[in-house]
């Protein structure tokens, strides 16, 4: 036998198996666009800050400046100077600036998230999120799509473009799934689906958030000891997987009761006892109980 008889083959690393970060949190949260602007934009074109209303610009051609209006402090302003696409997840008011005469072109449409500020995805997303359309891989095919319907009319164009802008934005928070730091995300929901060990716990809690979870199990799906795990879900998501599981079924909730759905009804798909358990987690989270909450909703 000689010396490479007794050498060992090494096996070869098995590549992470794939996975859907987004779909579940989607298909329960929904985003709607509806187009509402083609064309130039001359002069000072004010957005107003709506609460569950964002907006998704392209700007396809030429430049201007944004200026954002917090509640608080002087106006924020900012120089686009390249194609653009002007992500706003949140309610801030802004204005763009063009030249008088030959304004830049735009394709702009409204989103509506469900739930509002409530949205998991509003909630942990930047008030702006602004990026060249050359960045995002894949996203030249989909505006091509987009812009054939918006720049002549025809049957069912809107109800296309609408759909189509909601591919862009799909399109555009993959990206920031895939790129956290260069997007300066804030650390919360994004920044936890961001991470590969930690994106597979968090899936698994938005797909099933009845299961009675224990910190070891939250581990398991990560697979990582229980202490590096709640240590790094504290450092990356910004609350205890404990915290972060009791708000997103609140979260659920909230949607369920909004969709006219009782509290004995959901109790129990969301991992609680009995109506009261979940109306007395309620009441401790949000701050009134459930039957107030819905009341404010209608008021």
């Amino acid at each position: 036998m000689n010396a490479r008889d007794t050498c060992t083959t090494p096996l070869p690393t098995q590549a992470p198996v794939p996975f859907d970060r987004l779909s579940s949190l989607l298909e329960r949260f929904r985003v709607r666009a509806h187009l509402f602007h083609n064309g130039p934009l001359c002069g000072v074109t004010h957005f107003a800050a709506a609460p569950g209303r964002g907006f998704l610009h392209v700007l396809r051609r030429g430049e201007m400046v944004v200026t954002h209006q917090p509640q608080a402090g002087p106006p924020e302003r900012l120089q686009v100077t390249e194609p653009s696409l002007l992500f706003y997840a949140r309610p801030l008011e802004h204005f763009f600036h063009n030249a008088p005469t030959e304004g830049s072109d735009f394709t702009c449409a409204a989103l509506d998230f469900d739930g509002g500020a409530s949205h998991p995805l509003a909630r942990a997303l930047p008030p702006l999120v602004l990026l060249p359309l050359g960045k995002v891989e894949g996203l030249q095919q989909s505006l091509e799509l987009l812009f054939a319907e918006t720049d002549r009319l025809r049957c069912g164009h809107r109800v296309l473009a609408d759909r189509l802008f909601e591919v862009v934005l799909l399109q555009l928070l993959r990206w920031l799934l895939d790129h956290p730091e260069q997007a300066h995300m804030p650390t919360g929901l994004l920044t936890g689906l961001a991470d590969p060990a930690l994106a597979r716990a968090l899936t698994a809690l938005h797909d099933a958030p009845g299961q009675p979870w224990s910190l070891a199990q939250m581990a398991q799906q990560a697979g990582m000891s229980r202490s590096a795990f709640a240590a790094r879900f504290k450092a990356v998501v910004g609350d205890t997987p404990a915290d972060y599981l009791a708000h997103w079924r609140l979260t659920l909730a909230q949607a369920h009761l909004r969709g006219g759905r009782s509290l004995k009804s959901i109790a129990n798909e969301l991992g609680y006892a009995n109506p009261s358990a979940l109306s007395r987690v309620f009441a401790q989270k949000v701050g009134m109980s459930p039957r107030v909450w819905l009341e404010g909703l209608a008021a």
